[in-house]
């Protein structure tokens, strides 16, 4: 059980904004030093550059999570700076953008979720958790889902959330597997909210690799975070956000805490879990996801 940060070595994924530069910079202010790692390089260099003059032991490297090469360059670089990882967070993501129902989705779209949300996670774990075990320190593994897949399917973002909750169940299996091997790792998986995240989840597109690119192209433009937020004000809902730093401090507190489960208390969570796990007690059809239905894709 990892309790002491002071000194540990951090690797965190996605670490150029949003919830990944929340955790990272969080774990500087406890002591740790910290590998930085984002596709996007201008980003990446600022954020650095960000926690390099606040004090911080970090170091910044250019990974696309969904090649497997270069998350074992990352592991390469973390362990010749710093000798050793002792967290791991497997934290980077994307939004599909799809358009449409599944039938009508781009083939595309998922081949790129999938490549990022799932296999990145996969290949972190293969890059990193091997050398963590040979080092027999007592270490975490923290991989990012979200409650659109992880606790109840969004259906409006079916790509985005069938990729959250194939997370979930590699983070449960990895759990297990740790255990039975008598690890000093363990893993725990991540459900930032409660409520939305301002972050750039939503404008993904911009760092598409070609190899993913659009078999077709789109019928609508992309839909953005501002957009979604005007168009909940304009239909009289609140707007609420859950601040990035709130979920880096959970994170901190669930590894500390030895917690498989991050997940904060809400009832909005709380109420999708209830309605989730009733429906299958009573084998009764899902009817709980009617009120999640949009008339097209937003992740």
């Amino acid at each position: 059980m990892l309790k002491d940060f002071t000194e540990k070595v951090a690797v965190v994924t996605g670490a150029a904004s949003g919830i990944g530069f929340a955790i990272a910079e969080r774990f500087v202010a406890e002591g740790m030093k910290v590998v930085l790692s984002d596709i996007e390089e201008g980003a990446l260099d600022k954020a650095v550059g960000r926690l390099t003059r606040d004090g911080g032991d970090v170091l910044g490297h250019v990974t696309d999570v969904s090649d497997r090469d270069s998350v074992h360059a990352l592991a390469d670089a973390a362990f010749d700076r710093y000798g050793a990882v002792h967290v791991l967070c497997n934290n980077a993501g994307i939004g599909s953008g799809s358009e449409g129902r599944m039938w009508e989705h781009d083939p595309r779209d998922w081949d790129w979720c999938f490549a990022v949300n799932v296999f990145g996670v996969f290949h972190g774990v293969q890059a990193f958790v091997p050398r963590m075990l040979a080092q027999d320190t007592d270490g975490h593994i923290v991989n990012t889902s979200s409650g659109d897949g992880g606790i109840a399917p969004l259906p409006n973002a079916s790509v985005y959330a069938t990729t959250k909750a194939a997370v979930v169940t590699m983070t449960e299996a990895l759990y297990a597997q740790l255990h039975q091997v008598g690890a000093k790792l363990d893993a725990s998986v991540l459900f930032p909210g409660p409520r939305m995240l301002r972050t750039g989840l939503w404008e993904s597109y911009r760092n598409r690799p070609e190899r993913f690119a659009k078999s077709r192209p789109r019928r609508t433009p992309y839909n953005t975070l501002d957009a979604w937020e005007k168009a909940m004000r304009e239909s009289g809902q609140e707007v609420a956000y859950t601040p990035v730093e709130s979920v880096a401090a959970d994170v901190v507190e669930g590894i500390r805490a030895n917690r498989f489960w991050i997940l904060p208390p809400g009832e909005h969570s709380d109420g999708q879990i209830t309605a989730r796990s009733g429906s299958m007690l009573a084998r009764s059809n899902p009817t709980y996801l009617e009120s999640f239905v949009l008339d097209r894709e937003t992740k």
